[in-house]
């Protein structure tokens, strides 16, 4: 099988199409109609069928899917390494960022580390830090940028650790926070929308809540943005609780970083993860070291 074959397995399994499928790859629906049955005679077996309008893949087909997926991973990071073989950082890196740090963070950062290796090329996934986590465990990214402590038993480097802050347009006397309104920020990456939302944020503002009041917070709305909580609490509407990374000097609050009963900051960690073997690519190895010295 060729990587062209690999390509358009995945595309037909992952489309359910055979017209998108072509759409896709740029070829002529004919044309990979024809060579699906060509692989069917190579092979022996049948690879798809139809059922009304709907393609089925058989089991043989569901095992070249997960053969084809594997080989065009090698492929990539055969490539990969070919490109970062020189001295000079070249070549694709791969990387994967939580939705804030992408915001607040990631631009400057992206800028410099350009402006030093001008050759290397980069790709940018952003999203929740779980689905982050998802990609590096799937090898599609090289380094991950998470929010929060996950199982990753490779590399893992601490950037900084994010106090969380209330925030208002007023001053406010924490005690009397139980009666005032709040913007609740309740980031929200639920696969299964009918459950109720839950993430690390979340819990680690219960958890100070609790410790620190016996009445329940006064929530008059909730936001699953932050600019748009932010937004909120510029108008008036009440007071919000936040990561600290997440505002601006313009932004013009007032701010009271949480405190646990001990009076220590409550904070959330951000981490750089990747794999060791990862780091014998010059991209990887450089952005590592910049971005090392960058936060820390």
């Amino acid at each position: 099988m060729k990587e062209q074959d690999c390509l358009l397995i995945v595309a037909i399994y992952e489309d359910q199409s055979i017209t998108k499928a072509a759409e896709r790859l740029f070829i002529s629906q004919p044309a990979l109609t024809y060579r699906i049955k060509q692989l069917e005679q190579e092979f022996g077996i049948k690879i798809i069928k139809r059922e009304g309008n709907k393609i089925i893949f058989t089991a043989e087909g569901e095992y070249l899917v997960k053969f084809s997926n594997n080989l065009l991973l090698e492929i990539s990071k055969l490539k990969d390494q070919f490109q970062n073989m020189s001295i000079e950082a070249t070549g694709l890196l791969r990387i994967g960022v939580s939705s804030n740090f992408s915001l607040y963070k990631l631009p400057p950062i992206i800028q410099d580390f350009l402006q030093l290796y001008p050759k290397v090329q980069l790709k940018v996934n952003t999203g929740w830090s779980s689905e982050i986590m998802q990609l590096l465990t799937k090898n599609e990214i090289q380094i991950g940028i998470v929010t929060g402590d996950y199982n990753w038993f490779e590399e893992k480097v601490l950037l900084y650790q994010d106090p969380l802050t209330i925030i208002s347009k007023e001053q406010i006397n924490i005690k009397n926070i139980p009666n005032l309104p709040r913007v609740d920020y309740v980031p929200n990456n639920l696969t299964n929308k009918s459950q109720k939302p839950s993430n690390p944020l979340t819990k680690l503002i219960e958890n100070w809540w609790q410790e620190s009041f016996n009445a329940p917070p006064l929530i008059n709305m909730v936001v699953d943005k932050v600019e748009t909580c932010k937004e909120m609490v510029k108008k008036h509407l009440g007071y919000s609780i936040i990561p600290r990374s997440c505002i601006r000097e313009s932004d013009d609050f007032y701010t009271y970083d949480l405190k646990d009963e001990n009076d220590n900051p409550i904070y959330r960690k951000t981490w750089m993860v990747y794999r060791k073997s990862s780091l014998e690519l010059s991209a990887v190895n450089k952005f590592v070291d910049y971005l090392t010295i960058a936060l820390l």
